[in-house]
């Protein structure tokens, strides 16, 4: 447990989104099953296998010691939430309120863009912290394609959760994104995160299963930027090892000449050559960019089990 220890004694204070430790990335032996997150002003520590409630307590306690140095006077809030593998395969987790109160609503920050939190349900908070520098990758992309062309790009958001790319797309002059989720609640979310960041058009949102919505999803373009952010397992909606080449095949067509495909994908049992090998074979035309690295603090031992985001480029 040191090693979270000592990142916990050397950390600032945080006042965007992000991972403080990650044990998840096997770079620390024994702290494997051990990860922790803030979602300013709230701390969420997560452990993937059951732990004592003596660990607990030193850990809260070393909490308390370096909030009183970073943030004197002021309360300290942080929450636990345990994911073993039983509660796993019963597709839930254990989710404490440790110290302190959580906001309600709960609105965190990531490099200027505002988006709503929910610490103390489920298992995904609202927001992919591993996914930071795809969204940072987005909006200079944006940016970018602007200076080319005034108008701004039209952007394809697919599995877009709640609609974090298309926050950052829009701040950075995006004409247009098509929001495409089978999740009601997460396609609202999505809606008050467009709100909080005072972004009243541009943005529409489709809470539909991709795979029966293609005909009104390809009449909505061609797109400059189609993003794909697929969960890598979700029974009755999307498995990665066949359900990822029926988005391969479509890109060609649904893509604008010169336009980008980002193609992410987290799931640990599939490296980089799962999606560049298949690329290849479905659609071939369009030409390999870059990868995106991902933040730092996300490392990983095998670096092709952490997060894979991809650039592709259709023929100008």
């Amino acid at each position: 447990m040191q090693p979270l220890l000592d990142a916990i004694a050397a950390m600032a204070r945080p006042t965007d989104a992000q991972r403080i430790f990650h044990g998840r990335g096997g770079l620390f032996a024994g702290c494997e099953h051990w990860s922790l997150d803030a979602y300013p002003p709230v701390f969420v520590l997560t452990s993937f296998q059951p732990v004592e409630e003596e660990d607990l307590a030193t850990i809260g306690a070393a909490l308390e010691a370096r909030w009183a140095q970073v943030a004197p006077g002021e309360p300290l809030n942080w929450v636990f939430q345990c994911r073993h593998e039983q509660l796993r395969v019963q597709g839930r987790a254990e989710t404490r309120l440790m110290a302190g109160t959580v906001p309600d609503p709960h609105e965190v920050t990531e490099q200027g863009a505002r988006f709503r939190v929910h610490v103390l349900k489920g298992q995904n908070h609202g927001l992919f912290l591993d996914m930071a520098q795809g969204r940072r990758w987005v909006h200079e992309y944006i940016t970018a394609q602007k200076a080319r062309e005034p108008r701004g790009a039209k952007v394809l958001n697919l599995f877009a959760y709640t609609c974090a790319f298309s926050v950052v797309a829009l701040q950075a002059g995006a004409r247009q994104v098509v929001n495409v989720d089978m999740s009601h609640g997460a396609i609202a979310i999505g809606q008050q995160n467009h709100q909080l960041n005072g972004l009243t058009t541009g943005a529409s949102f489709l809470a539909h299963d991709i795979f029966s919505t293609w005909g009104k999803i390809t009449r909505g373009g061609p797109y400059g930027l189609v993003i794909v952010d697929p969960p890598s397992y979700q029974k009755g909606s999307f498995v990665a090892t066949k359900d990822y080449a029926r988005l391969m095949r479509r890109l060609t067509d649904l893509l604008a000449p010169g336009g980008h495909a980002l193609l992410c994908l987290n799931a640990p049992e599939l490296g980089v050559d799962f999606l560049q090998g298949q690329m290849q074979e479905l659609a071939p035309e369009l030409t390999f960019v870059e990868g995106v690295a991902n933040p730092a603090v996300f490392a990983d031992v095998q670096p092709e089990r952490a997060l894979k985001v991809l650039a592709y480029k259709a023929p100008d």
